[in-house]
């Protein structure tokens, strides 16, 4: 089942943009200064309705009750996420400014936080990254994944935009198209305002700059066995051993681009490798831009670039100099480049117990 389960595609794919072409007219105004619309009926009968949210373990920023409520009449952006994945923080900035710019004006958004890992499922780490990212709209934590399900998704990130009537007008995978995402939520609150007699939306979109990214950038890689398997991304000879604490020796000397290499002693786990002993490596010979880890545990990793401390010119974010402190699970931009290239990547990992889960990439 979870090699079925993909991050989307980096530009996105829009599935069906349901919403009809409207012909509106301003009309006389009334003396509450509401104006009267008239619309083209749209046919939803090829339309299904969004599912109930269900199976949820926590509610952050809203009750059951009030969500139930505040769904009633809405449009409704609903947000398939979850927080370390590198392809839903970049939609983020345009999503929490939706909800800045269109909340008062009858736009819902709910984050429904599906989890890809274990430490996802805690609501501390949840709601840290709720903070770090602004997030002040509704979020689900969907950690038995029943409203995913209920969606039939496949994909993080997917959006799927209902009318306020409750049917699924817009469904996209992935990233990009936020000028169209944005005109079909400006569409549909037309409608609503016309079906209710309010305000019209602005019709000005958000004006953030969207993220470029590489193509043939080096794929996710999975450090786990039951999310790897398939994948051919393990590099070492002795390859996965589920479940079992495995020594690997040294890389070869011509290493295969986009595949990682262990040093050290590992535990095979179905999500991630951890390291047993006192300090490991793990090597990558990558193409991109940025490079992302995924990881747990507390201590240090050591960050070397084309057998060299990394320097500021390629530093990210995360690091202080070539050194990343692990404090909490979560992703750490480790490479930010000016440019796409290819590079040799070593982290030594100082600490026992520290896991890393999957490398992403831009």
């Amino acid at each position: 089942m979870r090699g079925e389960i993909k991050t989307a595609v980096i530009l996105g794919v829009a599935i069906a943009a349901g919403v009809g072409i409207m012909s509106v007219y301003l009309g006389s105004i009334e003396q509450e200064d509401v104006p009267e619309f008239a619309v083209s009926p749209v046919d939803k009968s090829g339309f299904r309705t969004a599912p109930e949210i269900v199976g949820i373990a926590e509610y952050l920023n809203t009750t059951p009750e009030e969500l139930d409520a505040k769904i009633e009449d809405s449009v409704v952006l609903y947000d398939i996420w979850t927080y370390s994945c590198i392809n839903c923080i970049r939609t983020l900035p345009f999503i929490t400014a939706w909800d800045e710019k269109y909340a008062e004006q009858g736009l819902l958004i709910i984050g429904i936080h599906s989890p890809e890992f274990e430490f996802e499922k805690d609501p501390e780490n949840v709601m840290a990254a709720m903070v770090k990212h602004g997030i002040e709209y509704p979020v689900v934590m969907d950690n038995d994944m029943e409203t995913w399900k209920a969606f039939e998704n496949r994909y993080w990130p997917r959006k799927y935009i209902a009318d306020h009537e409750g049917y699924i007008r817009y469904d996209h995978i992935g990233e990009g198209a936020y000028q169209e995402t944005e005109r079909i939520i400006q569409e549909l609150l037309a409608e609503r305002s016309m079906a209710m007699q309010t305000s019209m939306p602005s019709q000005d979109l958000v004006d953030l700059e969207s993220f470029q990214h590489t193509s043939s950038r080096t794929p996710e890689l999975y450090l786990g066995y039951q999310l790897a398997f398939g994948r051919s991304q393990l590099g070492n000879e002795e390859g996965f051993r589920p479940n079992q604490a495995v020594t690997y020796g040294s890389i070869p000397e011509t290493p295969e681009i986009h595949k990682f290499y262990m040093v050290g002693k590992w535990q095979n786990g179905p999500e991630s490798m951890k390291l047993e002993s006192d300090s490991g490596e793990i090597h990558l010979q990558y193409f991109a831009k940025e490079v992302n880890i995924v990881t747990e545990g507390v201590g240090t990793i050591h960050v070397y670039l084309d057998g060299e401390p990394i320097t500021a010119e390629h530093q990210g974010y995360s690091l202080n100099g070539h050194i990343l402190d692990i404090a909490e699970p979560g992703l750490y931009n480790i490479v930010a480049s000016n440019s796409a290239n290819v590079h040799m990547l070593e982290l030594r990992v100082m600490t026992p117990g520290i896991e890393v889960f999957t490398y992403t990439f831009g």
